[in-house]
């Protein structure tokens, strides 16, 4: 990581850990060692937003998962999040929702909330990796039911990177305020018999219950997924910076497994699952199978 994206990284880690307090520019150029004006100038060349702007969607998208999880009434969830007045908040939750929170919380159907990237993961990592410096790999069989999910199909995505330039990575933030049934969004390599002509193998989306009739959002497809055995792959816990090198070990290490040792065979009926890779838990992929 370079200098300057260092710099950035230092800010977007300061906002996220004082998401509830007072933060000032002064306090963002202390932590990225530069001057006011310059780490101002930073910011918002390698983010695309200014500092306030930013913050403001951090705290009006963490403010809308508090009404949705929390019962938070809009006053208390208003000043909580650092806003000035409630008439305020609901201008700005408005501008960038186009509901009112009040509304939200009553019926809290899914929105796009603002999921910000650090600057130091916005380019994939091409280095070659030495799979030998990773040290362990967990294997799980995992049972999965019937199911629908609620997909965003991109045009020829195969992966990630692809995906996000054909969609946009604001995706993720919608699905994000989304009910899933394993807590999350996941990202799915579809099988062929659940695309549609020109559209992506690569989608991302959330599981729901099979008799799910609940919004779907514009844009979104709902399918249904049969039961499925898989193995879960799960990597060892990871410094965000080497996020690249820990889903390429996970992923380099599945395509090498032989599950006949736990009594099955790799299955194509199924999708490939990825979960969103996070530090603490290690990068974590579910590669179907049907017993032997």
């Amino acid at each position: 990581m370079d200098e300057r994206t260092a710099a950035v990284q230092r800010m977007q880690d300061y906002i996220a850990r004082h998401l509830h307090e007072r933060v000032t520019m002064s306090d963002l150029a202390g932590a990225a060692l530069f001057s006011p004006w310059y780490a101002y100038r930073l910011f918002r060349e390698m983010t695309g937003l200014t500092p306030a702007a930013y913050m403001r969607r951090m705290r009006l998208s963490s403010s809308a998962m508090a009404l949705k999880h929390d019962a938070r009434p809009v006053t208390e969830t208003a000043f909580a999040y650092g806003f000035g007045s409630v008439d305020g908040y609901v201008r700005a939750f408005r501008r960038e929702f186009g509901r009112t929170p009040g509304d939200f919380s009553r019926s809290p159907s899914p929105i796009t909330l603002f999921h910000p990237y650090g600057v130091q993961y916005q380019q994939p990592r091409k280095d070659t990796i030495d799979m030998d410096t990773m040290q362990y790999l967990c294997v799980t069989p995992i049972h999965k039911p019937r199911r629908k999910a609620i997909i965003k199909r991109g045009t020829s995505a195969n992966d990630y990177w692809a995906y996000c330039e054909e969609v946009g990575c604001d995706v993720w933030g919608t699905l994000l305020s989304m009910d899933s049934l394993c807590g999350e969004p996941v990202c799915l390599w579809l099988p062929a018999a659940y695309r549609e002509p020109g559209t992506s193998t690569y989608v991302q989306g959330v599981e729901v219950g099979v008799y799910y009739d609940g919004p779907v959002p514009d844009g979104f497809d709902i399918i249904e997924l049969p039961e499925a055995d898989y193995l879960m792959f799960q990597g060892q816990p990871f410094a965000e910076a080497d996020y690249g090198e820990a889903i390429q070990f996970v992923e380099h290490a599945a395509d090498r497994y032989d599950p006949s040792v736990l009594g099955y065979r790799w299955s194509t009926q199924s999708p490939r699952i990825q979960l969103e890779p996070k530090g603490e838990r290690g990068y974590i992929e579910f590669r179907p199978v049907t017993v032997q």
